[in-house]
């Protein structure tokens, strides 16, 4: 069962905030290391404090500032920070063997077997790797190898990395330069923003035959694959309708290619099941897995149907860090933690109760124009006005970096606020978490004026 004694904490005493922040030691530190580090992301550039531990649902930072953690390391350490079973499965690999490249280990060899028990459907053929972007480059590769082709399909908003397919991919970054030859991008369902400008439920606009006729026009009929997010994850966690996933499946077996999943996001209980597709009993061809897979360690995978996977023969799969000794102990430890802790359970009650939350907080608030979410996944979204659904992208800023200072570490993306606390957090933390959120809203709001 549920685990909680071990990140026990008194909740009457977070946030634990000490300083004004970031702090004088946050300030100095991150200065000097900005000296040479570049490229830091959207999180730090808002809020550039310097943590030093964590433990739990909880984050400390060098100045001693202690923070309730909404982010899950950007929904990474979905276990919590420090989880002892997976700590303990590094320590002792760390301490026995490092790497010795792509030899089978007896922990990776565990490891396979796990995952393949976990995995939906026949997904039993593995690759590992230290990265999500390197998992969805090899299921790129994977998929022309099974058919021959060698165009692809995703979608708007979606996100796969910072390589160069995986940029392909997606369109979320105009400063990547062009997509390679073969991409191709199409609208999918947001039943908050219809991409045909709909206000009606976005089903009726029909993507699926759009898609097909999108696919008929533009492709030179070479298409290997298609490839999604189940749920979007950097677009803000965008549920598709119900009968999205099970339609496109039915498309990509009529035009004879394959259905390709990126869950490196949305995996290991982050939405409340182990794989996000489960919540629509839907399985792909091949699919990808990584960020709670290790609880924080740098460990992913690719995993293909049965009836494909010789075709990994094919592709120069290994790696040098892939399926390390250190990487299968901590992937092992997770998925045993969320087995014998019933944590995708979990992960769906807290969800449950987020969105009560959330859609409480909405009736209240003018400018919370959506909420949404499965599981620990969610996202609210701010808007200057209700019936014309504008971005309300400043107050988005001033609401994260303001209740950041109040001691909630969390994920901006511009206009829309993501959550995602780690699936062991208690009821009573996710609660006081939401506290500061409306706290901060609510202040922000008067100062726009509504």
């Amino acid at each position: 069962m549920f685990n909680k004694n071990w990140a026990k904490v008194d909740l009457s005493k977070l946030p634990d905030i000490k300083t004004r922040l970031p702090g004088p030691k946050s300030q100095e530190y991150h200065a000097r290391a900005a000296k040479y580090m570049k490229g830091y992301s959207s999180q730090v550039k808002l809020f550039p404090v310097v943590f030093e531990r964590g433990k739990g649902c909880t984050l400390t930072d060098v100045d001693g500032n202690t923070y309730i953690d909404f982010s899950s390391g950007i929904y990474v350490t979905g276990l919590g920070h420090c989880h002892p079973k997976i700590s303990e499965a590094v320590q002792k690999y760390a301490g026995q063997l490092m790497n010795c490249h792509d030899f089978t280990t007896p922990v990776k060899m565990e490891l396979l077997e796990k995952l393949a028990s976990v995995t939906p459907g026949d997904l039993n053929g593995i690759q590992l790797y230290d990265s999500g972007t390197t998992a969805v480059e090899a299921a790129l590769r994977c998929a022309r190898a099974v058919t021959g082709k060698f165009e692809f399909v995703s979608f708007w908003r979606d996100f796969h990395g910072k390589t160069m397919g995986a940029v392909s991919l997606a369109g979320v970054d105009k400063s990547q330069g062009m997509r390679a030859p073969g991409f191709f991008l199409a609208p999918r369902p947001n039943p908050y923003r219809c991409a045909f400008g709909k206000d009606h439920d976005p089903c009726d606009c029909d993507y699926i035959d759009f898609l097909e006729r999108m696919i008929k026009n533009e492709t030179s009929n070479q298409l290997a694959g298609i490839v999604l997010e189940p749920i979007q994850g950097w677009g803000g966690s965008v549920v598709p309708p119900d009968d999205f996933l099970p339609r496109l499946r039915q498309l990509c077996d009529k035009l004879n290619c394959l259905l390709i999943t990126d869950e490196v996001l949305t995996c290991m209980g982050r939405t409340g099941k182990m794989f996000a597709v489960e919540h629509w009993g839907v399985t792909p061809d091949i699919t990808t897995c990584g960020k709670g897979f290790g609880n924080g360690f740098p460990v992913t995978a690719m995993c293909v149907s049965d009836k494909y996977k010789d075709a990994i023969e094919q592709i120069s799969a290994s790696s040098s860090y892939g399926g390390n000794p250190m990487a299968c102990a901590a992937a092992l430890a997770s998925i045993e933690v969320i087995e014998e802790e019933n944590l995708c359970e979990r992960s769906a009650h807290l969800g449950e109760l987020a969105l009560k939350r959330m859609k409480e907080m909405k009736e209240r608030h003018k400018i919370i124009g959506d909420v949404r979410g499965k599981g620990c996944l969610l996202a609210m979204e701010l808007v200057k006005d209700r019936k014309t659904k504008e971005p309300f992208e400043d107050a988005g800023k001033t609401v994260y970096q303001r209740a950041f200072s109040k001691g909630l570490a969390w994920v901006p993306a511009g206009h829309i606020l993501r959550l995602s606390p780690p699936i062991i957090m208690e009821d009573d933390m996710l609660l006081k978490g939401f506290d500061i959120i409306e706290e901060t809203v609510a202040e922000v709001e008067k100062e726009y004026g509504y």
